[in-house]
């Protein structure tokens, strides 16, 4: 079964430079291991909230806004697409991400034809 693992993290917290180094090793050894367990099929970091563009349609008109839609105090930061056997599989994988110690991990089925 396939999952939209969505990685979010307050992005009004700055990391410490040794933090953010630790961040990035850990990232990329999560990585490295759900890629060599074939689970992980695609993912990618997102660019900063401060660059989102929010499209709404209402009566016709399309409204076009700066930023997310959601007033929230973390935000989706990245994601990955993962194929487990079952929910408890992906809840595990979840758990590895380094981002799952600070931040949420939102596992997320998807629908299959």
């Amino acid at each position: 079964m396939r999952y939209m693992l969505l990685i979010c993290g307050d992005e009004s917290v700055p990391l410490t430079a040794e933090e953010s180094a630790d961040m990035a090793r850990s990232t990329e050894a999560w990585v490295t291991e759900m890629d060599g367990r074939g689970v992980r099929l695609l993912g990618s970091q997102l660019r900063p909230v401060a660059d989102a563009t929010t499209v709404h349609v209402r009566a016709g008109e399309t409204l076009v806004a700066d930023g997310p839609f959601a007033e929230t105090k973390e935000q989706i930061g990245g994601f990955d697409v993962i194929e487990c056997a079952d929910l408890d599989e992906a809840i595990e994988v979840a758990a590895k991400h380094p981002v799952a110690r600070y931040g949420t991990i939102e596992v997320r089925p998807f629908w299959e034809e």
